[in-house]
């Protein structure tokens, strides 16, 4: 007898194991490792991944596989091998690990049905309920108050309860048509046809010439009902054929050729072609400034790869560098390109990663999941802009692509590139330790200068009167780039800090009642919103506190920046990028678009315009607010400061036209503003490396975070208080514990948050405990609603 090892689709603790199901007779053939299926598990059907088929088992009766999902596996034995990988590192369940490596499409939807046996009558208050049907959706019996009465039924078996299990990929089909006529045969039958039959003979006409090709309905011009009528006379034939939705259509890629390389760029791609070439891995850093063609090194990288017959993976942070980027990897490679990333449809991404899994395409380009991409034959993969949080998955499984592109990587014999201008201050101090290759380019491309940098004391504007929002030498040069017919980008650094409403007589802050916040201010929509449960209200007119009038927003919002331009420059033209205007699908795409072709003098936005943008005429950059992240409760705050001034300025003066850059700031004195000013990562490597030696964090000590949440804070303070006793004596002296302490934001949605940091150098019983920790409070959690929840190199302290 086969026997299928297989993961259920339940994410608890219980079910965090192989179940051996038998294969039936029928399905001996077709099932194998990485396959879905569907299976009994208790009452109902569940899907269920395939791990491994084995002859044997220690169990006498085996329930049997209901049916496969798919006819070939959809995850390959190196993917089967990463997700055991994965739930090793992350200490996730197995089956997250498994569905991360999935496009949306490919999850499942279960679905509840009632069903009549047809053994006895029902009784009369159920049968109205059935209206002559046999089967009922459950939510119709939930939401008519028949549950209980259905129980009982159930009991005496008058109905069943049918579980049934849908996948949620759909493949988009076209109509197609081909006509059965000779050629001498169509002329004669549209001769003999009826002068009404306008459209028939139009639809036939339309096969003139290319009898045998199949048509789409609509490149032969008929409609349903003529190619309805033409198939009754059987003069043609149809079927449906398989589409893809393509995310580009109506695009047109320009073909480009390879750049010649400068020495500086030559130099830097040598090793990595030399490793392409003798396949063997090895973890590059490359170190560029702004605008030192790393791109051009990827592109070229990438062609020798493709020529080896190999393929290559991509990673960009931001959705909004995906627009740029997907077209110069377009242009370079055309229909060899995937691109992945959240602003597809889920039609879309699932059509993308098809392509890839039945390898019409040979390079990805997308942001963090499409490291999963299911090639099987990869030999090069590149993360650019390699310090961005983003590449931090937040939730199960918490990964970082980093180490997953690195773990490929050696599974496959093949080099990763990590590029970046600003690397994080763990990977330079690797590639400083020779952990990792580093390659730099000092230079930009053809030797443009770095833009020049002012940096603005916003206290001394304030002393010399100028309330507005602008210094007094930022504005002078953003008319100066109006009347020269030049671009400016400014660029309001939100992240930690947002609109509030406050009043000015009581010093009310509007905060959200189920979290430890303030809510934002929403402006087009005079709302208040939580960003962290998302509760909404109608922003106050008057205080409900006092009942005074004097209720204002405070904060700087895009929309308030962009009124403030309006009335002091009433003929700027503007296109804001924030999260109210790039919501729906597309928008980055087609506000790049209007910016490149000239269309606004000045690109406004938050963090989503801070990298990767490249457009000649930008000649000015302004950072509105340099230092709201430095305040920030997180020991990586100066590193990501300079981090985004330094992108941030990059963006200035790429190409022809010199760039200048406005930096205004109320903490002009601190190193982390001073050198990126300056563009000096080796000055802040150094410094800020010594700032983490005194304080024992990454990259001197690793970091893992256990948070703790219940609807009592008592209940979570003293679950935190034994998870602190019980961890303790398996931790070498050497280890640091931190904690336990109320969470920065101590109460989202309503559960109140506790946390304790291990910062630790070589603990090798650490991974086990915690394990064990997660287990226990498995177990309790469902009676006593405490969630525990561990992440091994957190990136987020909040």
């Amino acid at each position: 007898m086969n026997v299928a090892s297989v993961i259920v689709d339940v994410a608890v603790m219980q079910t965090d194991r192989p179940f051996d199901y038998e294969i039936p007779e029928r399905w001996q053939e077709v099932i194998q490792p990485g396959m879905r299926v569907i299976v009994p598990f208790g009452p109902r059907h569940v899907q269920g991944f395939v791990l491994e088929i084995k002859v044997d088992t220690e169990i006498r009766k085996l329930k049997p596989i209901v049916e496969p999902m798919d006819i070939i596996p959809v995850l390959s034995e190196e993917l089967m091998k990463l997700a055991h990988w994965l739930t090793i590192e992350s200490l996730c369940f197995k089956i997250s690990a498994l569905h991360v490596m999935l496009p949306a499409a490919m999850k499942v939807k279960y679905s509840k049905l009632i069903r009549l046996t047809g053994e006895k009558s029902l009784p009369p208050e159920l049968a109205s309920l059935f209206k002559g049907q046999t089967e009922i959706p459950w939510e119709e019996a939930s939401d008519a108050g028949a549950l209980a009465d259905i129980r009982k039924e159930v009991k005496k078996g008058t109905i069943e309860v049918i579980y049934s299990v849908k996948s949620k990929g759909r493949k988009k089909t076209v109509r197609m048509v081909r006509c059965l006529l000779s050629e001498e045969a169509l002329a004669e039958t549209v001769g003999t046809m009826a002068k009404n039959a306008v459209k028939q003979k139009e639809a036939l006409l339309a096969f003139s010439g290319r009898r045998g090709n199949w048509l789409t309905l609509k490149e032969t011009g008929m409609s349903s009902a003529t190619a309805k009528s033409l198939l009754g006379k059987g003069w043609i034939e149809e079927k449906q054929e398989e589409m893809y939705r393509d995310p580009h259509s109506g695009r047109h890629f320009e073909p480009d050729k390879p750049l010649k390389l400068t020495e500086n760029q030559q130099e830097a791609i040598e090793p990595i072609l030399a490793t392409i070439n003798d396949g063997t891995t090895e973890t590059f850093l490359l170190h560029g400034v702004t605008g030192s063609g790393k791109t051009e090194i990827y592109l070229q990288s990438i062609s020798q790869v493709i020529e080896k017959g190999q393929e290559a993976i991509v990673l960009v942070p931001e959705i909004s560098l995906t627009p740029q980027m997907t077209e110069r990897f377009k242009r370079r490679f055309g229909n060899d390109v995937a691109v992945l990333h959240s602003g597809l449809s889920i039609g879309e991404k699932y059509d993308e990663w098809r392509k890839i899994s039945r390898k019409e395409v040979k390079v990805v380009v997308g942001a963090r999941s499409a490291v999963f991409a299911p090639f099987e034959n990869i030999g090069l993969i590149i993360i650019d802009e390699e310090h961005e949080t983003s590449y931090k998955q937040e939730e199960n499984p918490r990964y970082h692509a980093r180490d997953v592109a690195i773990w490929r990587a050696a599974y496959y014999d093949c080099p990763v590139i990590l590029g970046s201008a600003t690397p994080s201050l763990e990977s330079f101090a690797r590639a400083k330790k020779g952990v990792y290759t580093l390659l730099t380019l000092d230079n930009r491309v053809n030797d443009r200068p770095l833009p020049s940098v002012d940096i603005i004391d916003m206290r001394e504007e304030l002393r010399e009167g100028n309330r507005s929002m602008f210094s007094r030498t930022l504005f002078d040069k953003i008319k100066d780039r109006l009347e020269k017919e030049e671009q400016t980008v400014l660029f309001l650094n939100k992240r930690g800090y947002s609109s509030f409403i406050m009043c000015r007589d009581c010093g009310y802050v509007a905060g959200c009642p189920h979290c430890d916040v303030s809510m934002t201010y929403h402006r087009h929509r005079h709302q208040l919103k939580c960003h962290y449960c998302g509760y909404e209200e109608p922003a106050p007119n008057i205080c409900p506190e006092c009942g005074s009038e004097h209720i204002r927003h405070f904060g700087t919002g895009t929309q308030k920046v962009e009124e403030e331009l309006l009335k002091l420059l009433p003929e700027v033209r503007i296109i804001r990028m924030d999260v109210d205007t790039t919501g729906t699908k597309g928008s980055h795409e087609r506000l790049l678009r209007q910016f490149a072709n000239k269309e606004a003098d000045i690109l406004l936005g938050t963090q989503m315009i801070a990298k990767g943008l490249d457009f000649p005429d930008i000649t000015l950059v302004g950072v509105l607010s340099a230092d709201t992240m430095l305040h920030l409760p997180d020991f990586r705050s100066s590193e990501k400061t300079f981090q985004l001034l330094t992108q941030v300025s990059g963006r200035a003066g790429r190409h022809h036209l010199p760039g200048e850059v406005v930096v205004q700031t109320y903490t002009p004195e601190h190193y982390s503003i001073q050198l990126a000013a300056e563009q000096n990562y080796e000055s802040f490597y150094q410094q800020e490396m010594t700032m983490r030696k005194m304080g024992g964090y990454p990259p001197f000590y690793y970091l893992a975070l256990i948070n703790v949440s219940h609807k009592e804070a008592i209940e979570a303070s003293s679950a935190a208080n034994k998870i602190v006793t019980k961890i303790k004596p398996s931790l070498s002296p050497a280890a640091v514990i931190l904690g336990p302490v109320a969470s920065p934001i101590a109460r989202i949605n309503d559960r109140y948050r506790w946390q304790c940091l291990i910062k630790y150098k070589r603990e090798p019983k650490l991974t086990a405990v915690l394990k064990e920790v997660l287990e226990h409070y498995a177990k309790q959690g469902k009676s006593n609603e405490l969630l525990v929840s561990v992440d091994i190199h957190p990136y987020m302290l909040m």
